[in-house]
């Protein structure tokens, strides 16, 4: 492995390039560019620089960006912008130290520019830190106004620079993914695309269910504590060296942080400022997204709701996966999401929105996969043929969070179903009750031996009266024969949630679940294959179901 070029004396070179106004004091220094031949942590065909700016809010938080552009551009060439905004940076790791020898670029997107020929194909890259993490400065601020500022900042700064066209697109996985979300809700010009795989739609729902903690109070705040006190690699320059040290300095960022996933009130500032789908309405940036909708970190929760109050293009893969990106391989070499083509589509969204250029190839907006195993091409997502309420009577149980034998819940099952029927977007569920405690509402196909499927859940708390409740949004094919069974009860344990249970008999006089249906016959097939997870899932959340009484019938 070679070594970095030294940095020491890069902070005497500030650039006033841009049209970025800030004070002098605050100006970005950038290093010189080095090449893979350089330093093998830099993509071959790209030239790295690293650079310095300030957030947007008017804090003294310093932004830290790696850039790469192809190598040999000529200095008067300018290009459309790629820009992922995140925690995962830090030369020395991701999410924890990678034994890196020297400094370089974080090669979280190297799947990007290797199968995307990014820069052959003309395209800038830019990695910023988040406050916090990498070479930036600042208490981390997961997706508050303090980040929405990074995000700000990153955008402007990089559709400002000397080799920018000024057209800007964002691209990330999970949290780079969020940030996405967050730059379409800030609704800036230079923002032209946002390609976000596997967001988080609503913060507050990934931490609390009506009200239920997560273990994610928790284990989040652990994860990104770590990820920003890491150390800095010894050959760092001094200015990164000096940021990424300030969370060891300020202790008191890492207790403000904890503290504020623990608020409970989602009608609370902290969380309003969060609700990234509620924020998105009105809003036009064109998006493609993907979501799995068996994911187990970042859930299928207000997705419908930013698609909703999102009026600009859209695009789509939905399926049956788990947190994966659109191009992951499992381990025998299939696809993750078992769709070919994911960086060609991405790449024709960038080009069409970035440089204007006509798609080659006529993609389906949607492309979604049930749990056949089938994919299908929709203008829009979801399709609706016919909504629908079923009431399903009541039962009761007693709300001990599995911690004895009584009574952990009811079930009601539909008539067979005489022809296959799709259940699509975000059921919702209503109940009347007596007593006080939590309630958790599971969805199940029950085949016609008496196997089931659990397909979507939920919790929440309950109170006395009226309480309603979405469930996670589906893509659920039930077969000829098949019935639908709703089971209510309390919150198992295993599970992700935090419950503490109240030992109360928790009655049902009423319960309600509306759907909303899609007539499979109807499909247009499009290429792809069965997602490889569906099986999985399959083989863990398959059991006998308890006889219920039939007490609805689905149209």
């Amino acid at each position: 492995m070679t070594g970095t070029r030294a940095t020491a004396s890069a902070f005497a070179a500030l650039t006033l390039a841009g049209l970025l106004a800030v004070p002098a004091a605050a100006q970005q220094a950038a290093s010189a560019a080095i090449t893979h031949e350089e330093n093998d942590r830099v993509p071959e065909g790209a030239a790295w620089t690293q650079h310095y700016f300030p957030s947007s809010d008017g804090s003294d938080t310093e932004l830290h960006a790696d850039v790469l552009l192809p190598e040999g551009r000529a200095p008067d060439e300018r290009l459309p912008v790629i820009l992922s905004v995140g925690a995962y940076f830090g030369h020395a790791g991701q999410s924890a130290p990678e034994d890196w020898s020297h400094t370089g670029p974080s090669n979280r997107f190297q799947d990007l520019v290797e199968g995307a020929d990014l820069f052959d194909r003309g395209y800038a890259l830019v990695l910023v830190d988040l406050r916090g993490f990498g070479g930036s400065s600042g208490c981390l601020d997961f997706v508050g106004e303090g980040e929405q500022a990074d995000v700000r900042a990153a955008i402007d700064w990089a559709a400002s620079q000397p080799w920018s066209t000024g057209a800007v697109g964002m691209y990330g996985k999970s949290y780079d993914a969020i940030t996405g979300l967050v730059g379409n809700n800030l609704d800036q010009d230079a923002l032209k695309a946002v390609v976000a795989q596997e967001p988080i739609w609503d913060l507050y729902r990934n931490f609390r269910s009506n009200g239920v903690p997560r273990t994610t109070i928790a284990n989040v705040a652990t994860s990104y504590a770590r990820i920003a006190t890491m150390p800095p690699l010894p050959d760092a320059d001094e200015r990164y060296r000096a940021n990424a040290e300030y969370e060891k300095a300020h202790p008191e960022c890492l207790a403000r942080n904890e503290s504020g996933y623990r608020i409970a009130d989602p009608e609370s500032e902290y969380w309003k400022t969060r609700d990234l789908a509620a924020r998105a309405e009105g809003t036009d940036t064109p998006l493609l997204v993907t979501q799995g909708l068996l994911e187990w970190n970042t859930e299928p929760e207000a997705i419908q709701e930013f698609l909703d109050n999102h009026e600009g293009p859209q695009r789509g893969w939905i399926g049956p996966w788990d947190h994966v990106r659109g191009n992951d391989r499992v381990a025998d070499g299939r696809l993750a999401m078992g769709r070919a083509g994911w960086f060609e589509e991405t790449m024709s969204f960038f080009d069409e929105h970035l440089k204007g250029v006509e798609p080659p190839v006529d993609h389906p907006d949607f492309a979604i996969q049930d749990n056949t195993g089938a994919w299908r091409a929709q203008d829009t997502w979801p399709v609706v043929e016919e909504s629908t309420t079923v009431e399903f009577g009541g039962g009761s149980y007693v709300d001990h969070g599995g911690e004895d034998d009584q009574t952990p819940s009811f079930t009601a099952r539909s008539q067979p179903l005489a022809k296959a029927t799709r259940i699509t977007g975000t059921p919702r569920v209503s109940l009347t009750a007596e007593g006080r405690g939590n309630v958790m509402v599971n969805l199940y196909d029950v085949a016609p031996d008496g196997t089931a499927v659990m397909f979507d859940e939920q919790v929440s708390l309950l109170k006395p009266g009226a309480t309603a409740f979405d469930l996670k949004s589906t893509e659920w094919t039930l077969a000829a024969g098949h019935s639908l069974a709703v089971e209510v009860g309390t919150v198992q344990p295993g599970g992700d949630w935090i419950d503490t249970p109240t030992h109360d008999t928790i009655t049902v006089t009423a319960a309600g679940l509306d759907l909303a249906l899609d007539d499979p016959a109807d499909d247009t097939p499009t290429q792809g294959d069965r997602a490889p997870y569906l099986d999985l899932y399959l083989a863990g959340y398959t059991r006998p179901l308890p006889a219920g009484p039939v007490t609805f019938t689905l149209p």
